[in-house]
């Protein structure tokens, strides 16, 4: 793997291969319960993106392009070793990744899926912001971060936000501290994505699961709705009871929601029988 990102896989070796891309000020172990809810029936690589956790030393550029390089990098690294199962060696086509990308995430998952569709079998996102778009609210999570004074205090704010002011207050004041040295990474990955789309729906040819929780906010409801307009193999489902932390709090039922999508991809690497 790429020596600049951590990275972990676990699961089943030869298995269609499960990539989890996690969103803003989040890192690879808020993954962690989907990923052992899942990795009992595919492969699932896990890691954190530039600028968070044990990749903070990484970068700029925090950008969209920026992770999807990165995200290209760790796929081709990984499909340059044959995965040899009952000694017959799985072709590239065979396996390629299924991206899971939240909030966030999703877009480096739908972008990378438009730039290198040989490494895409399918995606699922979970509540990907569309902030480009000129009805995105100005009162969203990342959007109030935004106008803090510095990276430190965005990174608080949006910590805050997502979290709550008591669960904040209660994390060791080291942790408070490697939060807040992630606010360069959010600050600058979010203005980027207002910039404008980072992929286009008319040239992602893989299906996309747009997934979102019962509880969502409602522009995150419009947004994965919205994408079976945009990228013309998407349709959307909804979360049992999850809200935008959906894939930390309501690991099962993110797992359950999905696992239909996971099985036809699954089968479409398998082949009849």
């Amino acid at each position: 793997m790429p020596g600049h990102l951590w990275s972990e896989r676990a699961g089943h070796v030869g298995d269609p291969i499960v990539v989890l891309v996690h969103g803003s000020m989040d890192r690879s172990a808020g993954l962690l319960r989907l990923s052992r809810r899942i990795d009992a029936d595919h492969s699932v690589l896990r890691f954190d993106r530039r600028g968070y956790g044990r990749s903070r030393a990484t970068g700029p550029p925090w950008t969209v392009a920026a992770n999807v390089d990165d995200l290209a990098e760790l796929l081709d690294a990984t499909m340059a070793v044959p995965d040899v199962v009952d000694d017959t060696a799985h072709t590239a086509e065979q396996r390629a990744a299924v991206l899971f990308g939240h909030s966030f995430g999703g877009n480096v998952a739908l972008a990378l899926a438009e730039r290198r569709p040989e490494l895409v079998r399918a995606v699922v996102v979970y509540e990907t912001p569309l902030s480009w778009l000129d009805w995105w609210p100005g009162n969203s999570a990342g959007s109030a971060a935004m106008a803090a004074a510095d990276p430190g205090e965005a990174a608080e704010a949006f910590m805050r936000r997502l979290v709550g002011d008591d669960v904040w207050e209660r994390l060791p004041a080291r942790k408070r501290d490697e939060r807040r040295a992630e606010g360069a990474a959010m600050t600058a990955e979010l203005a980027d994505l207002r910039r404008g789309a980072p992929w286009r729906g008319d040239r992602i040819a893989a299906p996309v699961l747009a997934l979102y929780g019962e509880h969502c906010r409602p522009h995150h409801h419009a947004a994965m709705v919205g994408l079976a307009e945009m990228i013309p193999a998407c349709r959307s489902a909804m979360v049992p009871g999850a809200g935008h932390a959906g894939p930390h709090t309501h690991a099962d039922a993110v797992a359950a929601t999905m696992a239909p999508f996971l099985g036809d991809a699954h089968g479409a690497v398998r082949g009849p029988g």
